[in-house]
């Protein structure tokens, strides 16, 4: 890993618009909210293709949003559930620090550290040319890695409890990022990437 990057507030990487908030949620709302969405959301682990092959995803999800914001990618179709009264009100609470519009948010539940996330860029086409995208993290702290699709340079920002990272510009169209297995995590942590699906 080429740079790490600690620093609270605004991430310069060249093509790339990142905001890092450390503390965008206080330590009671961020626990709160990762014990009601553990136990309230309809969790489920699907399956993927990958490589042309058929894998089941390495971690669980869930899909919430607007009546017709449908999302697909590696060849699985997410409908959404309605919003629940907790997912509404981060969601505004999200809008107002992006100054953005959501109307979905995907929720990854990693259980410990052999859950994960692979190399991708959320660039579907549902999502726009320059999508702006909320990610919320509860729990125990995970490293978020960046690879620049050209260069491969790479970075790595850790997600604490309670944070916001907001990725928009043209961030996806040059960016990867992913979240790899770790032995030295043993504890969970649930992500909420707010996102607005075009119809």
């Amino acid at each position: 890993m080429q740079q790490s990057l600690f620093n609270p507030g605004q991430i310069i990487l060249p093509q790339a618009e990142l905001d890092y908030r450390e503390d965008f949620l206080s330590r009671q709302k961020a626990d709160e909210l990762l014990a009601c969405f553990r136990q309230s959301l309809d969790w489920r682990q699907d399956f993927i293709k990958l490589y042309g092959k058929v894998v089941k995803i390495p971690r669980l999800q869930a899909w919430y949003g607007d009546p017709g914001s449908d999302y697909r990618y590696s060849g699985l179709t997410l409908s959404p559930l309605p919003w629940t009264e907790s997912l509404a009100w981060l969601k505004q609470a999200c809008e107002q620090a992006c100054g953005h519009k959501f109307n979905a948010v995907l929720a990854n539940w990693y259980r410990d550290g052999t859950d994960s996330m692979g190399w991708h860029a959320d660039n579907e086409p549902e999502l726009g040319q320059e999508p702006v995208i909320a990610s919320v993290s509860l729990g125990t702290s995970r490293n978020l890695d960046f690879r620049h699709m050209a260069s491969n340079e790479k970075y790595r920002i850790a997600l604490h409890h309670g944070s916001l990272l907001i990725m928009r510009g043209t961030t996806q169209q040059h960016w990867q990022h992913a979240i790899a297995k770790s032995r030295q995590v043993s504890e969970e942590r649930i992500n909420l990437t707010f996102r607005y699906i075009m119809r």
